[in-house]
């Protein structure tokens, strides 16, 4: 069964809000933000680019649910695709939100554990996972639980996780140390969330179990995506910065 409208619209608030609030969330942050607003050797995407990716992936139904203006602009971001998908026979349900950006501070995505909390969530733990591809590969991946409300209470469970040149990390921690080691050439970083929503009394672990396929599912095809537009750009687009933000010296 999809999410409730109401429900659907506070975790795509509390999503995409995330960018208002990153600056705000500890000390390291604010300290790289001077740093990461320099010019960077980031590549701007095609317009769409996120868009092009597909609304039927195996078993798995899409459709768009777009991001109010004013929530979108929050997000600093340069491109992004929000979508509800369905897994046919079982009625299993997934969000997925995907963002990318050129300047280098919005290279720094939002953090759930800051972004839900602020956005009236509870925080209830996290795991670090390596999921298996089917190309071979594994995708690493953070695994985060929230509830919203006392009596009416409301659980969501959150799979975030970024890609930083094509390698997967599940927190900022690779973006953040090649940047505080001076490196270059970093071309682009992705964010991705994987959510999918509970009441109290339903089974979350089979919440889990669902976004957690998708998310394994999905993962080719996004870099399927990010992959086609970066060769549609060009090898050297983005190599000419001075910027020290980017490739291991």
């Amino acid at each position: 069964m999809l999410p409730s409208p109401s429900l659907t619209r506070q975790v795509r608030t509390a999503v995409v809000a995330a960018a208002a609030l990153l600056l705000a969330s500890g000390f390291g942050f604010r300290a790289l933000d001077d740093y990461l607003q320099r010019p960077t050797g980031s590549v701007p995407l095609p317009p769409g680019t996120l868009a092009r990716l597909p609304l039927r992936i195996g078993a798995w139904q899409g459709q768009d649910a777009p991001i109010d203006d004013a929530l979108r602009r929050a997000t600093d971001t340069d491109d992004l695709v929000n979508r509800q998908y369905r897994r046919e026979p079982d009625g299993a349900h997934a969000s997925l939100y995907v963002a990318y950006g050129v300047r280098a501070r919005d290279l720094m995505p939002h953090r759930p554990e800051v972004c839900y909390p602020g956005a009236g969530w509870t925080f209830r733990g996290s795991v670090d996972r390596e999921l298996a591809l089917p190309n071979g590969s594994s995708l690493a991946c953070r695994v985060l639980r929230f509830t919203h409300g006392t009596f009416d209470q409301r659980q969501i469970v959150v799979v975030n996780y970024y890609i930083v040149d094509g390698q997967y990390c599940p927190d900022v921690s690779l973006l953040r140390s090649k940047a505080w080691r001076g490196s270059r050439g970093i071309r682009y970083v992705v964010q991705v969330q994987v959510t999918a929503t509970s009441d109290a009394y339903a089974d979350l672990d089979m919440a889990e179990a669902g976004v957690l396929a998708f998310a394994t599912e999905s993962a080719d095809a996004i870099q399927g995506v990010l992959s086609a537009a970066l060769a549609e750009a060009g090898p050297d687009t983005g190599r000419t910065s001075t910027n020290t933000v980017g490739e291991d010296r």
